[in-house]
């Protein structure tokens, strides 16, 4: 599983656009993906989550996510994007 998150600013969002947008906020990550923004509008974080293959490494869930946030129709700018690939994080249980 791969986490990724898109900072980005949008393009002329209309008003159904900032409405979806309003609509899909949170900061969950999740496979459609969520917004949080400011309050304007037109800067947000868009957060991710990718299935990962046995092969698959950054590149794939940087697309997956990449396409996640374009199935949400929005013209945006990508400023930034980081990905964290799930499978690397280690949890120390608690003795």
């Amino acid at each position: 599983m791969f986490r990724v998150t898109i900072r980005g600013k949008f393009k002329e969002l209309d008003e159904a656009g900032r409405a979806a947008v309003l609509a899909a906020g949170g900061a969950a990550y999740t496979e459609a993906g969520t917004f949080t923004r400011d309050q304007s509008v037109t800067v947000f974080t868009f957060r991710c989550q990718v299935p990962a293959g046995p092969d698959d490494g950054e590149d794939e869930a940087a697309l997956g996510a990449m396409a996640a946030l374009e199935a949400h129709g929005h013209p945006h700018e990508i400023l930034q994007l980081a990905v964290t690939d799930m499978r690397d994080i280690k949890v120390r249980r608690r003795r």
